[in-house]
């Protein structure tokens, strides 16, 4: 079993608020899970208006696969406009 693991630092453009924030992340999340079929939750910088970090996660049985669905999630997510990604890194972790 591989598991994959996916850091993104985000800088969101626009937010005045927390609540805008949330708004933001809440339609990203919920596409990414969505689209992908991956876990994905905020895990840094939740008190801040204008970054995150964003945990995403995938299981597989095969090392190749799981690389190729996180670099897909990258790829989508870095062609969203809302925010820019500063800081992307993946592990695999093999069990």
């Amino acid at each position: 079993m591989v598991v994959g693991v996916c850091r993104l630092e985000l800088l969101i453009y626009d937010c005045q608020s927390l609540k805008s924030k949330r708004q933001v992340l809440r339609k990203f999340k919920d596409n990414i899970s969505n689209r992908f079929n991956v876990s994905i939750a905020e895990v840094g910088a939740q008190d801040l208006w204008q970054r995150s970090v964003i945990g995403i996660a995938v299981a597989g049985s095969d090392k190749k696969i799981v690389n190729a669905m996180l670099n897909k999630v990258m790829d989508y997510s870095a062609n969203i406009s809302a925010f820019e990604i500063i800081d992307e890194t993946i592990e695999l972790i093999n069990y």
